[in-house]
């Protein structure tokens, strides 16, 4: 049997939903030539095969199926439990923003972690069915330091015909330390050993924005390099997956993006990748755009959650990005706000989105988008069809520190003058329940709930707890 304390794991992760079977992956990170037991799982043994080979480790991953339902499985002698139950009650979990730009690695664990250990402690007293995480997984900014053909990347590339060899080996190891780093967690690792992760990435977890960085950058030989070594982490420690090897959830077969869906009872969860297609000029590319054409309407009492790991729904924040590109002092942050749905770089393409979700409306019942990415709480609303709304909710981050307070002000100031980037449908920025302001400077997560068919949210802030609930 192999040693505890030295394999992080099991990790697990929804592969899809078919019937009444639930498909799942479990991910194990042990040192190279350690034996890893199988998964024991409905009377039989799932072996754990290798997945992917680093210096000191190998990443390894079982694959099985369990029922809906109250569910178990065991590993080295430990069972597991799950609450699998998708047809009629459920609860679910979104988190973003697991991490921060610069030293995340070298903080203290109790105080990165204490959003995650309540969400432990939650899980136990009343338990999810799933687990999402909505963008910025890891924070892999740092990934580029210490080799010299990276360490001034981007504002600096190397000559051209540079041997890059050395530099893979090199970006591969680091993504593995920061992945295996955040998995050996005690909080996250006992929670995500119970409940099914589905993830999608955003820039951090290749760099701090990635695709709408210079394109001298991002496709230069190191960019390309580091955005190869990133997608290999994220399919390995985000998916349990591999190219040629994606779970059927996955839109694109051949991985050209990574946006999936999930289908469940009454519950679609679509989830589109903004960022392997990104350019400084557009979000989402051919690929991301077909797989969301080729969404069937909603049928029966189904709900939609969408997750858009940059928020749908916001301020103005394309006159902050005019002011900004007009003050050349203020022109460094430009990247951040060509990030953005709103960005006049990409408002046409926020219009289509808008309108996508305008059509799953005609359903009359209403959308729900989830997102994380800056670091505050908020939520805003958008009418789509009759009295269908779109429901814009923002959980960010669970490890991430807030931005001052001021920031979080300033936006709900800029955000009293509202949107209409689509006749007739005005956006608002809405308070959560129980806050003071539009913008909430805490560290959360969100809860989503089934009740009797009836959704809603709450978020958990790490000062002033939980909200009423949002009828949804």
């Amino acid at each position: 049997m192999t040693d505890p304390a030295k394999t992080i794991g099991p990790i697990l992760y929804l592969d899809q939903v078919a019937g009444d079977l639930v498909h799942l992956a479990a991910l194990f990170i042990a040192p190279r030539g350690a034996a890893v037991p199988p998964v024991e799982a409905v009377g039989a043994l799932f072996p754990a095969m290798p997945l992917a080979e680093y210096a000191a480790a190998t990443v390894h991953r079982a694959r099985f199926a369990l029922p809906q339902g109250q569910a178990e499985y065991r590993w080295n002698g430990k069972t597991f439990a799950l609450s699998l139950d998708l047809h009629g009650d459920a609860r679910l979990a979104y988190v973003s923003c697991n991490g921060e730009e610069v030293g995340d690695l070298d903080r203290e664990g109790s105080e990165r972690n204490a959003m995650w250990e309540r969400l432990r402690a939650e899980h136990g007293k009343a338990p999810f069915a799933l687990l999402l995480h909505g963008g910025d997984q890891v924070y892999a900014d740092e990934v580029t330091h210490g080799h010299p053909l990276s360490d001034d990347w981007p504002d600096r590339l190397p000559d051209p015909g540079a041997d890059l060899g050395d530099l893979r080996r090199h970006l591969r190891e680091r993504f593995l330390e920061r992945y295996a780093a955040l998995y050996a967690s005690p909080s996250f690792g006992w929670i995500a050993a119970r409940v099914p992760s589905l993830m999608q990435w955003d820039d951090h977890d290749i760099c701090d924005g990635w695709g709408s960085l210079a394109r001298r950058a991002t496709e230069s030989e190191v960019g390309q390099l580091l955005f190869a070594a990133a997608r290999e982490a994220f399919l390995t420690f985000q998916a349990a997956a591999a190219d040629g090897d994606l779970p059927a959830r996955f839109a694109d077969p051949q991985g050209g993006h990574l946006g999936w869906t999930i289908r469940a009872p009454g519950l679609r969860l679509l989830a589109p990748d903004m960022r392997s297609e990104r350019t400084r000029r557009r979000i989402m590319g051919p690929g991301g755009w077909a797989m969301m054409q080729d969404e069937p309407p909603l049928h029966g009492d189904e709900r939609l959650v969408l997750m858009s790991s940059v928020p749908l729904l916001g301020p103005r924040l394309s006159l902050l990005e005019t002011l900004m590109m007009a003050v050349p002092r203020m022109q460094s942050y430009e990247d951040d706000l060509r990030d953005q749905w709103q960005s006049h770089s990409h408002r046409e393409e926020w219009r289509r989105m808008l309108g996508l979700l305008v059509d799953f409306g005609q359903t009359g019942r209403n959308v729900v988008v989830v997102s994380g990415e800056i670091h505050l709480a908020t939520r805003a609303e958008m009418p789509l069809q009759g009295t269908a709304k779109l429901h814009q909710l923002v959980a960010s981050g669970i490890a991430h520190r807030p931005p001052p307070r001021a920031w979080a002000r300033f936006l709900g100031t800029l955000a009293m003058l509202g949107d209409d980037p689509l006749p007739g449908k005005h956006i608002a920025i809405r308070r959560i329940p129980g806050q003071v302001g539009r913008y909430v400077a805490q560290r959360n997560y969100l809860v989503l709930t089934r009740q009797a068919g009836a959704w809603q949210a709450e978020w958990e802030f790490e000062i002033s707890g939980r909200s009423p609930a949002l009828a949804l």
